[in-house]
């Protein structure tokens, strides 16, 4: 969108939107193609990717627990799904303390739970956006 909005206002060239255009199909094409290797859906590889984004967490993790880890609060989203969870603040606290539990669980690393809780409960808005809308 910031790309579209300097375009707009002149401040990048044709060629660079397409530069960056381009640039993005080839992360989406990665991120697929992860997926695929994984065995992950598209959701799950985007909870993974917030669960491994902290690199303690990534070096005291096994790679399997990881994705265990994001196909469960995969389904937890799902199954919240038809709650409006988003917009009242009781059901997003009951979220953020299922995912802290979920965390703990399977020893997700304590200092590295909040960041993580915050990057899934974002994931996860993102996800009932999806949801809602198609």
């Amino acid at each position: 969108m910031a790309t579209l909005t300097r375009y707009t206002n002149r401040a990048i060239t044709t060629a660079q939107v397409i530069e960056e255009l381009i640039g993005l199909a080839q992360t989406i094409r990665e991120a697929l193609k992860r997926g695929d290797e994984t065995a992950l859906t598209e959701e799950e590889v985007a909870f993974y990717d917030a669960l491994a984004d902290n690199e303690s967490a990534r070096d005291v993790m096994q790679d399997d627990t990881l994705k265990l880890i994001a196909r469960d609060l995969a389904d937890l989203i799902k199954g919240k799904a038809s709650l409006d969870w988003t917009q009242r603040e009781p059901v997003r606290a009951d979220m953020r303390r299922t995912v802290r539990r979920l965390l703990t669980k399977y020893g997700y690393p304590p200092d590295a739970q909040e960041a993580a809780t915050q990057l899934v409960i974002r994931q996860a808005e993102l996800m009932a956006e999806g949801i809602t809308s198609s």
